[in-house]
């Protein structure tokens, strides 16, 4: 904690308060408060309208790609092409995860590089075609080597743009909003659970002379290529030049952001804050909270139709009961992450989400002959699993005071936290089906990891705040300016969300 101390050493502690310039626009511009409001409400409404239906699409189709493994397994593909050998197809999952790591944090750069319409809708572009030439070459693979290569594609793809979405996300909206708008991004993958179960439900029922997986594969894979072109088209990039917003809206903009003590920060990347996020041990604890998600998410991604056919139903039975469990937390997660936003609470939600999912681990590690009882925990392994994710990646974006260290750190929840992720494909074997002692028991004991780590980040950000409050004379000053771009979350005047 020597580097946050250093920021003692600063004579003059206090924020910077706007000057009379700044003072005397705000007071031009909004002649009062509620006129202000209503103009915000307006402008929340267009970014919402334009930003979110892209990025919401992009990450269905991303999860509908990344997902429909599980379903092709049950409908032939590990007894096609894999010999009906379990750590064949373990291999298939693992190969995704290679090229989505080592992407990672280099994609995330990217948007900060260059303008981040740019960055998210060129790699939309040429990765995406990757990945709808990859998922639709499944559909005709003919070879073991042939399927590895389609999913190194795959994983290659959507690392260019995931946590370039949250990062471009906080370019527009405040800290008290982020977490509500990354539960529908990240809905979009729970949604691709159930369209996926559905698709694979009614694509089992096709009377052809081709497999139903690879028809599965064809489906779901081509229409990325229209997306990335949508979002080259009509994504917006940076507030201060987008083609979206009109003059007045981007003075509103800018005081939006001020507002919360946020500053807009520079073009291009500033290596001092890549040094900072590489060096901020933060980073590393919340990275690890994240990979304990990673290995719910992977094994539910690979797995959960399988351990839905354990519970008794045939192939095509689990396809279809796999999506009522991605319905409900759906539902959850949007409520859970809007409560977060309005309280500007992460690390007690966090918390409370890792709790659902380790009752469900824990429901199927031990009940093994009541069915109802073990669906019912597979609701709470998917409920749990996925609401975590809209609030670590909200507590990483709030808690990072410049751009170029938020787009590093962002970069490891994908890169560094997948090591995680590694270990699912191997956890699951055929011959422990219906128990899965050890992956039950892993996915149960990170959750429990989880819970710990969170409640100790939470504690330490609130003692933080308060030892910045003591050394500074009290709380920043709304709209103060904060020298985030020069000393990211060791600012004066930076607080740290809990």
């Amino acid at each position: 904690m020597g580097a946050e101390q250093e920021v003692e050493c600063v004579e003059d502690k206090r924020p910077i308060p706007p000057d009379d310039d700044e003072l005397a626009a705000i007071d031009i511009v909004s002649p009062s408060e509620e006129v202000e409001k209503a103009k915000e409400r307006r402008l929340l409404w267009k970014l919402d309208a334009v930003i979110l239906p892209m990025t919401v699409l992009l990450y269905l189709s991303a999860n509908l790609d990344r997902g429909n493994i599980g379903n092709a397994r049950l409908q032939g593909l590990q007894k096609e092409l894999l010999d009906n050998k379990d750590e064949r197809y373990s291999v298939v999952l693992l190969s995704f995860y290679i090229t989505y790591m080592l992407g990672s944090i280099p994609g995330t750069l990217l948007s900060k590089a260059i303008p981040p319409n740019y960055a998210i809708g060129s790699g939309c572009l040429i990765w995406y075609s990757f990945r709808a030439v990859a998922a639709s070459a499944m559909a005709g693979v003919r070879s073991y080597a042939g399927i590895i290569v389609c999913r190194l594609f795959i994983g290659l793809g959507e690392s260019i743009f995931g946590q370039a979405v949250v990062l471009h996300y906080s370019l527009w909206y405040k800290k008290d909003e982020i977490a509500t708008r990354l539960a529908l991004f990240i809905g979009a993958g729970v949604l691709a659970g159930a369209f996926g179960g559905l698709i694979a439900f009614g694509v089992s029922h096709i009377q052809s002379s081709i497999e139903t997986w690879r028809i599965l594969f064809l489906i779901e894979g081509i229409p990325s290529i229209v997306l990335g072109i949508c979002v080259i088209l009509f994504l917006p990039g940076r507030p201060d030049r987008s083609w979206l917003l009109t003059e007045e809206q981007k003075a509103l903009q800018f005081r939006r952001l001020r507002s919360q003590n946020l500053d807009e920060g520079d073009d291009g990347i500033d290596w001092n804050g890549v040094k900072r996020a590489f060096t901020d041990w933060k980073a590393y604890v919340v990275t690890f909270i994240y990979s304990c998600m990673q290995l719910t998410l992977s094994s539910l991604s690979g797995f959960f139709p399988t351990i839905i056919k354990s519970l008794g139903y045939t192939n095509t039975q689990a396809q279809l009961f796999t999506v009522p469990p991605y319905a409900v937390a759906f539902g959850i997660m949007a409520l859970l992450n809007s409560a977060s936003d309005r309280v500007r609470i992460r690390g007690l939600f966090i918390m409370g989400a890792f709790t659902i999912n380790a009752v469900g681990w824990l429901i199927l590690l031990t009940v093994v002959h009541n069915l109802h009882v073990r669906y019912f925990a597979c609701f709470c392994i998917v409920t749990g699993g996925y609401c975590t994710i809209p609030l670590i990646q909200s507590w990483v974006a709030n808690n990072t005071g410049s751009q170029s260290q938020r787009a590093v750190q962002l970069g490891f929840l994908n890169s560094l936290a997948n090591w995680a992720a590694l270990t699912s494909p191997f956890i699951f074997p055929s011959k422990d089906n219906p128990r899965w002692p050890l992956g039950f028991g892993m996915n149960l004991a990170f959750s429990f990891a989880a819970i710990l780590t969170a409640a100790f980040m939470t504690v330490w950000y609130r003692m933080e705040n308060q030892r910045r409050d003591r050394n500074e004379g009290g709380p920043p000053l709304s709209g103060s300016k904060v020298e985030q771009a020069k000393l990211h979350d060791l600012a004066p005047g930076f607080r740290y969300t809990p």
